[in-house]
């Protein structure tokens, strides 16, 4: 999608590799907007992951990125959001598959997981992936906002 204005977020856990992303990015020209946590103090993830899913939503940012410890509990609480597509990626090959497959929207990795070198990598790469638009790929990206809307059972079963 390569739009150059990003929403990011993290909890604690995540809080020192977001600092060093928005650096990273802003370098490359991207107009960060930060969705917090704004210290490395122990914290709720949901509220941040919250912020940033809202900004989503609002279309001020078409993507997002979200850090934690491992990157789980912020895909599955940005995942309970409309819209939202949210994806945990600790590899480059998963990362260009959930943009070009998927339409991810929200980039969710783990700081205790994977090293800082390999998150500006799978960030480039997600940000640099365009999502397929051939036929089968919307159907399935549709289907998934159906499941979200309550309206898979009556399209599909």
């Amino acid at each position: 999608m390569n739009n150059k204005k990003l929403v990011i977020g993290s909890d604690h856990a995540g809080f020192e590799y977001k600092a060093k992303l928005i650096d990273y990015l802003t370098a490359k020209g991207y107009e960060m907007i930060d969705a917090g946590t704004y210290s490395a103090d122990s914290c709720d993830y949901p509220v941040p992951v919250h912020a940033l899913c809202k900004i989503i939503q609002s279309g001020e940012c078409a993507e997002g990125i979200l850090i934690c410890g491992t990157g789980i509990g912020v895909s599955m609480a940005a995942n309970k959001h409309h819209g939202i597509r949210a994806a945990v990626c600790s590899a480059k090959y998963s990362t260009e598959m959930t943009r070009l497959h998927n339409d991810a929207n929200v980039l969710c990795m783990g700081a205790r997981v994977i090293d800082f070198s390999l998150v500006c990598e799978l960030t480039d790469i997600f940000l640099s992936t365009d999502a397929l638009t051939e036929e089968r790929h919307l159907r399935r990206q549709q289907m998934i906002s159906d499941l979200e809307d309550g309206t898979f059972e009556e399209k599909y079963e």
